[in-house]
C-alpha cells in the first residue's frame, strides 16, 4: 500500500478530512523535528567555506 503525502491531491471521489487544532499541532511538531534531525544531518556541510587568501606576487629583480 502506498503512503499519501499530506500534499497529494485527493482521490477522485474522495473529500478530504478537516484537521483538528490538536492533530495540527502535532503535525507542525512532526515536521519541525524532522527538519532539526534533517538539518543536523547535514553537520558539517552547513558550515561557511573559509575566505580564499592569494598567494603574494614574488618580487621583480
Amino acid at each position: 500500500m502506498a503512503t499519501r503525502d499530506r500534499k497529494d491531491p485527493p482521490e477522485p471521489g474522495c473529500t478530504p478530512a478537516e484537521e483538528t487544532e490538536l492533530q495540527r499541532k502535532v503535525r507542525k511538531q512532526h515536521e519541525s523535528r524532522n527538519q532539526d534531525e534533517a538539518l543536523e544531518e547535514t553537520f558539517p556541510a552547513s558550515d561557511p567555506v573559509s575566505p580564499f587568501v592569494p598567494a603574494k606576487l614574488p618580487d621583480p629583480k
